[in-house]
């Protein structure tokens, strides 16, 4: 057996032994209730909706047919993580392609982890001259280590525990973005 094997093999394992925190119904409605909160405040806002790549582009991805209003929509690329479960430097890989002075702008991310790359994307935006920038996330995690005390996500799907998660945009080393509902890994 190869080692492209091995490794897919124990990706696979990891995930049959996962335990699903939440399934795909309750993120479906996590994201319905994210839809109609933003609906709300934004619909008259001709907003810029940034995705966050990578993980953000699934969230975007079921959350934009739910907002029935004028957008734009664009992304930017920036990570802590790559394919490391470990947090290093915040590497920018592509800065917002559409002029946000004067704009309304909502990130979108799948996490909300510690938050030193969304809290680095919200201050670039600022610094760029957005009147407004708002966050989005599916996943809120419960801990004390954010990125500052008072930092929080202005829409927020769920709020999850500080574990290891994948699976709706979340990955496992690169892997499990696709899988349906949120996991945890088991031990972590």
């Amino acid at each position: 057996m190869d080692m492209d094997t091995i490794r897919l093999n124990d990706i696979r394992r990891m995930r049959d032994e996962a335990e699903c925190l939440a399934d795909g119904a309750t993120v479906d409605a996590a994201i319905d209730r994210m839809a109609s909160d933003i609906t709300g405040q934004l619909s008259n806002a001709d907003p810029l909706v940034l995705a966050v790549m990578n993980g953000g582009i699934v969230l975007t991805g079921h959350l934009l047919p739910r907002l029935n209003f004028p957008l734009e929509l664009s992304w930017v690329h920036a990570t802590r993580y790559g394919s490391s479960s470990q947090g290093g430097e915040i590497e920018w890989h592509a800065y917002p392609n559409i002029k946000v002075q004067g704009r309304t702008v909502l990130v979108v991310d799948d996490i909300l982890d510690v938050g030193h790359t969304l809290l680095a994307i919200v201050e670039h935006l600022r610094g760029q001259g957005a009147n407004e920038v708002l966050t989005a996330v599916l996943v809120d995690k419960r801990h004390d280590r954010k990125a500052r005390p008072d930092f929080k996500a202005d829409f927020a799907g769920l709020e999850l525990p500080d574990r290891f998660l994948f699976g709706s945009g979340m990955d496992y080393r690169g892997y499990w973005r696709n899988a349906v509902g949120i996991y945890a890994v088991k031990g972590l």
